[in-house]
């Protein structure tokens, strides 16, 4: 898929890209369509093409969902994954799957680029929440020697 809106138009930035792939991973909670036929109905429901980063986020995280789930309930102090809003559970994903499997982004640039993607679509507390879920991932990450 090519990386842009419409025919003509310019490449899409990271993070414009990034919340493109937001929208595709939170729908995916509600929907147990392959991610092929989302890519399809949002061109023909909103005539888009998916960006190549937003389309390798949207897969990525449906590929490594259950270890990507289990990363994330490990690094929540006094909280259950079952009571976390699910747009920042969207967000928290997307940033784990950045920082695990996606080598050419820093990690202090994933974890912003999370935090605005929660204060911009949930709450500034969401935007607080993340971020510390998201420090103790990288935290537990470097510990284990996983860079």
């Amino acid at each position: 898929m090519d990386n842009s809106k419409k025919s003509g138009s310019k490449p899409l930035t990271r993070r414009e890209e990034r919340e493109q792939a937001l929208g595709f991973v939170f729908e995916s909670i509600f929907r147990d369509d392959e991610t092929q036929d989302a890519f399809d109905d949002a061109f023909d429901a909103r005539d888009i093409k998916v960006g190549s980063y937003a389309e390798r986020l949207i897969k990525g995280v449906k590929e490594h969902k259950d270890e990507i789930d289990d990363i994330i309930e490990k690094n929540l102090k006094g909280w259950k994954k079952n009571r976390i809003s699910k747009i920042s559970l969207t967000i928290l994903r997307m940033a784990v799957f950045e920082l695990y499997y996606v080598k050419d982004v820093p990690q202090s640039v994933v974890i912003n680029e999370a935090v605005e993607l929660a204060k911009s679509y949930a709450t500034a507390e969401d935007g607080s929440f993340v971020n510390g879920v998201l420090g103790s991932v990288v935290t537990n990450k470097e510990k284990s020697g996983d860079k």
